[in-house]
This record gives structure tokens, C-alpha cells and sequence, in this order.
């Protein structure tokens, strides 16, 4: 597969920020890497971000976002960028457990009103904590419906009627639920009092500078919009179907690199963002910290090692003594990576529109982050 090499923009990093990185250094090595992993997994195009917890350092973009015209990949180029948004959703439910509307370990159907989790085992309640870490025995779901087809997804009010049931006691294995992340969203609107799009605009997206982010695209933001792309039996990159899905709040969701790397910022900046305080440090910490060590071990496409583990929706793990936090996102047609040190206060952030790409991505940022340790952030 032919590819394009679109200018990387170095973006308006502070003069402090850029001495704490030798970019050029860092770049010669890291393009390479970044192209042998977009043939190698056959990645129409990718925009990239680093960042520290200051700034954006740098961002690149790379390949094609329509490979039929020829169009390449800007940094405003709009992705899906699915999964990575399951954060977002947990950072709000996390601002609501501030205000002291409920506790981690408290039971959810305490707080669900009329709608309740059903086929719970008798003394094994799910609870706040299981949600936000996969452990709730609630199924995975999705529920898939082409943007452009005859039928739609439910209201999530009745979807949840319909379908909230777990299929296993919670702890008994992780087993990753974006329907409990659809669960999520009700919660959200329900302790706030706020339609859940409305609190996520207004609460995380606003507060970060988010603009090119929504959950569905903007006319400004669909003319930029990233073709999404399959492959077919010989691994030729084919046109897929734009889906919607029934679990919209797990990760249905458009955005920019430079938004994505906004977020990143805030979480490695003990939430704070440019002044503003979205969660206090010890939540952040909590998020950052793996919440059952059963079920240690690595995670999609690889990424971690033996020690790495669910903290609240993040994936964390130790390497070589320093703390890592990620989480990856994939709708058919897209696949994202964000990845930081939590200790030196870096990390790289990836959108595609490559199909399944992980393990390809997850190459990308471990090389991203190892370089930059390497050449001076501190």
C-alpha cells in the first residue's frame, strides 16, 4: 500500500516545553516506526500527537483519510474515536461521586430509580466500582445500526429496559461491557439533572477546549470526517459502513488528535487543564491505579504486561519501574490508542482509520513515549 507522508506540524509548544524534548531526535526515529506500522497493518491514514502535561508537543499526520479522492490526513482531520471516550464517560460519573451523590462500593440499583439491573445473584449487588472496571457480569453488547440504513438505535432509556441484565456474578472475570458504560450515561443524567450529551459538552469537552468533538459530527466537522476502512480476504483496505450503535455512550463518538491530546493532558496533570480543575488528584490517582490484581495481565493489541490491569476504565501497568496509564478504541473502520507515563508526564495519542489496528498502534506510542524518555523530558 502506497502512502502519502503529509507534513507533521509542530504545534506552538511553549519554549520551556520544547527544551524538555529533543523533537528532531525523537522524530527521526519515530516517522520511521510510524510508517513501517501503517504498511505493515495497512492503515489508511493516522494522525498522531505528543504531549506532556503542559502542552501539545507536536502532532503529525500521515496517509490517506479517503484513499478513492486522494485526500490526505490533516491534524483536523475527524476520526471515530470510540472506546477512548469510555474515560470521558467515567471521568463525569466521577464528578458526580465528588459532589457525594454515591460511593464506589455502593450498590447501583440503589440509585437507578426505576430502572434496575436485573438477574443480580442474591448478595452480590453490582456496584459503582464494577461498572467502571468490567467486573459487573454485565455482556458486552453493542448493537450496531449503518448510520445510513432504515433502522436506528433505541432511546437509551428504553434500550436499558430492555437489555440490562448481567450473565454472571460480578468478579467472577472481567468481561469488557459497553453496555455498563451505557448504564453510565444514564447515571450521569440522573445525579446531575442534565441531558447526558448536554453535561459532557458543557462538563469535560467545554473545560478542555474540546471543540472538534461531539457525538455526532458537526457540518464542520463532517467535512473533515475520515473515511472508515475494512480490508477485504487479501488484506485490501475497503470502504465500511458507518454504524451507530444502541451503546452510543461507550464510544460513539467523533473528535480531532489535538482534542484527544487535550485529554490526555488533563490526565496527566492530576486533572487540571489551564487552570481548570475537572477531578481532584486523588481521583485521577484512583483512576490511574489497577483495582483488582486477579486479573492482572496484558490488554488489547497487547499492550502491558503481566502487571497491568483495569484502574477506573483506564488500562495501567509498571514498566521499568515507571507507571503507565492507556486505553484503545474500536468501531469497524477506526481504531484509536491514547497512552501516557504517569510519572514523567507524557504520552502520545493516536486516531485511525485502520480496522483493528491495535497491536500496530500500540508499537506506535511504546515507541513514542521510549524515544521521548530517552531524548530529555523530564
Amino acid at each position: 500500500m502506497r502512502l502519502l507522508l503529509a507534513t507533521a506540524l509542530l504545534i506552538s509548544a511553549p519554549p520551556a516545553a520544547a527544551q524538555r524534548v529533543d523533537l528532531a531526535r525523537v522524530l527521526a526515529e519515530l516517522e520511521p516506526e510510524i510508517h513501517r506500522q501503517m504498511v505493515d497493518g495497512r492503515i489508511p491514514s493516522l494522525t498522531i500527537a505528543l504531549v506532556d502535561a503542559d502542552s501539545i508537543l507536536w502532532v503529525g499526520a500521515y496517509g490517506y483519510a479517503n484513499l478513492w479522492s486522494r485526500t490526505p490526513a490533516v491534524p483536523s482531520t475527524v476520526y471515530l474515536i470510540g472506546s477512548t471516550f469510555k474515560a470521558m464517560s467515567t471521568a463525569a460519573l466521577l464528578q458526580q461521586m465528588e459532589l457525594g451523590k454515591f460511593q464506589l462500593d455502593d450498590p447501583v440499583n440503589r440509585y437507578a430509580g426505576d430502572l434496575k439491573i436485573r438477574d443480580e445473584r442474591p448478595g452480590q449487588p453490582v456496584t459503582f466500582r464494577h461498572l467502571v472496571t468490567h467486573t459487573s457480569g454485565l455482556p458486552g453488547a453493542f448493537g450496531p445500526a449503518p448510520v445510513w440504513g432504515d433502522g436506528a438505535p433505541l432511546p437509551l432509556v428504553e434500550y436499558l429496559q430492555r437489555d440490562l441484565a448481567v450473565v454472571s456474578a460480578p468478579l467472577d472475570s472481567v468481561r469488557y461491557s459497553n453496555l455498563a458504560f451505557s448504564l453510565i450515561g444514564y447515571l450521569v443524567e440522573r445525579f446531575s439533572g442534565v441531558p447526558y450529551k448536554q453535561y459532557i459538552r458543557e462538563q469535560i469537552w467545554k473545560p478542555l477546549g474540546m471543540t472538534s468533538t461531539d457525538f455526532n459530527p458537526t457540518p464542520a466537522m463532517d467535512e473533515r470526517l475520515a473515511m472508515p476502512y475494512d480490508s477485504d480476504s487479501t488484506g485490501r483496505p475497503i470502504p465500511a459502513v458507518r454504524l451507530k450503535a444502541n451503546v452510543w455512550p461507550a464510544g460513539i463518538v467523533y473528535g480531532t488528535i489535538g482534542d484527544q491530546a487535550n485529554w490526555l493532558i488533563m490526565n496527566l496533570n492530576g486533572g487540571g487543564f489551564r487552570g481548570k480543575q475537572l477531578l481532584k488528584p486523588a481521583t485521577v490517582r484512583a483512576m490511574q491505579t489497577r483495582q483488582h490484581d486477579r486479573f492482572a495481565g496484558a490488554m488489547a493489541g497487547g499492550w502491558g504486561n503481566e502487571g497491568s490491569g483495569y484502574g477506573l476504565t483506564w488500562w495501567t501497568m509498571t514498566r521499568n519501574g515507571e507507571r503507565y496509564i492507556a486505553h484503545s478504541g474500536s468501531v469497524p473502520g477506526y481504531t484509536a490508542f491514547v497512552h501516557g507515563n504517569v510519572d514523567r508526564r507524557h504520552g502520545a495519542v493516536i486516531l485511525s482509520n485502520g480496522n483493528r489496528a491495535h497491536p500496530y498502534l500500540v508499537r506506535i506510542v511504546n515507541r513514542a513515549t521510549d524515544l521521548m524518555a530517552a531524548n530529555g523530558i523530564h
